[in-house]
């Protein structure tokens, strides 16, 4: 026992306990249920980048500390994509920083560019390890919601506006969005990229989901508009594009005065990681453009799959436009908290969901959504349709 009256954690972080992931995940083991909460795949990705792990493992390379901007192999590799997907151009020397997974890229950018007292405009709902790394920075987040209107979530450029104070010193967007499945569109991205030239802000944009993007919808990185590219920290995953989400190879690429500022927090984190993995990495970033149709194509065919199924089991759904998750309204079923919802569902239909909420400052705004993720196996959400459809 301590004696000190004061609390062990950090006030700071107080207010996050347990994730709600891991809550719902355990709920999930003890009960048989099929998990449709944390958005991990249930196979893995390509067999031949696998290898390619295998072989950097037999070989010797990365199996001690990697150079700490990452393998010179895998920055060449994250620069030659961002050319060829995009038309933008980073020094791979210079601007581009391997981080441990685009988690430690988000907490490595904002302990790195907020200081106390700054305020950081955040979309809300936002993916749950935002609202710490700020608390963390001692930044002050300043949520804007994202709202139903149409069978999406918007964005209200005018709220986006009025949140910006002299105070701002930064904007965190994330594009497609998690857990919405809203995909910022051109338009809405300009007017992001005018704010922040107008009002001289630094932009950090999650775009981990750049190659989950459907239908009609286009991601369109922010680095390539009008004046973002210098004040633009751009993040991207290998996690969600190859399914190895255990193997934490993410990435920052930016200006190079903001990827030193970004690599000088990120240093005192993880120093290094995934050694072998970053050379695999290296050569999934290298593969035709057919992997990466294909790969969308799947997911396309399982989000319809289960889209389908959770309409036919009373629930409104908000098809997304990208990432692997649909966002549903439980207000059809005559429920309206999430929490108590998806607590019960493991029991009522043996499916684990997630309750929007814990991604909103105003809880009250999220309170009647609740995410699945699709990123399964066909079989697995075809058992999970047949078991939800008992609540209709």
């Amino acid at each position: 026992m301590t004696s000190s009256a004061r609390p062990l954690l950090n006030r700071r972080l107080a207010e996050f306990g347990t994730t709600i992931f891991a809550e719902m995940s355990a709920l999930a083991l003890q009960t048989g249920s099929i998990n449709l909460g944390q958005g991990f795949p249930d196979t893995d990705g390509p067999e031949e980048i696998r290898e390619a792990a295998v072989r950097a493992l037999r070989d010797g390379r990365g199996n001690q500390y990697p150079p700490g901007p990452g393998v010179p192999e895998l920055r060449t590799a994250i620069s030659a994509h961002q050319e060829r997907r995009y038309g933008l151009s980073y020094d791979p020397d210079t601007e581009v920083l391997v981080t441990a997974g685009a988690t430690e890229a988000i907490a490595a950018a904002l302990l790195a560019l907020v200081e106390p007292g700054d305020e950081v405009v955040a979309l809300e709902p936002y993916y749950d390890s935002y609202a710490a790394c700020i608390a963390m920075a001692g930044g002050t987040r300043v949520p804007v919601t994202l709202r139903p209107y149409e069978g999406s979530f918007r964005l209200d450029l005018d709220e986006l506006r009025a949140a910006v104070t002299d105070r701002t010193r930064l904007l965190l967007i994330n594009t497609p969005h998690n857990p919405t499945g809203t995909v910022l569109t051109r338009e809405e991205l300009t007017a992001i990229a005018e704010l922040a030239v107008e009002r001289d802000l630094l932009v950090v944009t999650d775009e981990v989901y750049e190659h989950l993007v459907f239908d009609e919808a286009e991601h369109v990185p922010l680095a390539t508009l009008p004046g973002m590219r210098e004040r633009t920290v751009s993040i991207g995953s290998a996690g969600k594009t190859f399914s190895f989400t255990g193997w934490k190879v993410g990435w920052v690429t930016a200006a190079p005065g903001l990827v030193n500022a970004v690599r000088s927090a990120k240093q005192y984190l993880t120093y290094v990681a995934s050694g072998p993995f970053q050379y695999a990495v290296a050569e999934a970033l290298a593969l035709p453009d057919s992997y990466f149709t294909a790969f969308r194509d799947d997911m396309l065919a399982k989000r319809d799959l289960l889209a389908t199924g959770l309409t036919e089991a009373g629930f409104a759904v908000f098809r997304p436009a990208g990432t692997y998750f649909i966002t549903t309204d439980i207000r059809p079923l005559g429920e309206k908290d999430g929490f108590a919802f998806c607590r019960a569902l493991p029991e009522r239909a043996g499916v684990v969901a997630i309750p929007n909420a814990v991604f909103y400052d105003h809880r009250e705004a999220g309170a009647p959504f609740v995410r699945f993720a699709f990123c399964k196996k066909t079989g697995v959400l075809e058992e999970a349709v047949r078991r939800l459809k008992t609540l209709a």
